[in-house]
């Protein structure tokens, strides 16, 4: 399995401070679809900036055309509600004990 790693961007100005409804239910449909790669070994590590620049997701893929097919279902980029750019990575480090508020 190869790593990558996508970064998520609001296309619209103002997204962060009154997402309209949509945005809001693709943000949900994005966190529970991002979940559920977790719960099943896909997604290494994800979450928003805290200076609402950007978001990102560490995650395996087979290939590259994998990678982007998971990018692109990923509901709040299917919807248009955030742009994505993918890059593939390698993972050095990684702690297995890392802890997660949620």
């Amino acid at each position: 399995m190869s790593h990558y790693l996508y970064l998520i961007h609001p296309f619209r100005d103002g997204f962060f401070e009154q997402p309209t409804p949509e945005e809001e239910s693709a943000m949900q449909a994005h966190f529970e679809y991002l979940k559920r790669a977790t719960e099943a070994g896909i997604v290494l590590l994800a979450g928003p900036c805290l200076d609402d620049s950007f978001g990102l997701v560490v995650f395996q893929a087979e290939n590259d055309a994998a990678a982007q097919q998971f990018m692109f279902d990923d509901p709040s980029v299917k919807r248009n509600v955030m742009m994505a750019e993918l890059h593939p990575m390698r993972v050095s480090l990684m702690s297995s004990s890392t802890t997660v508020d949620v």
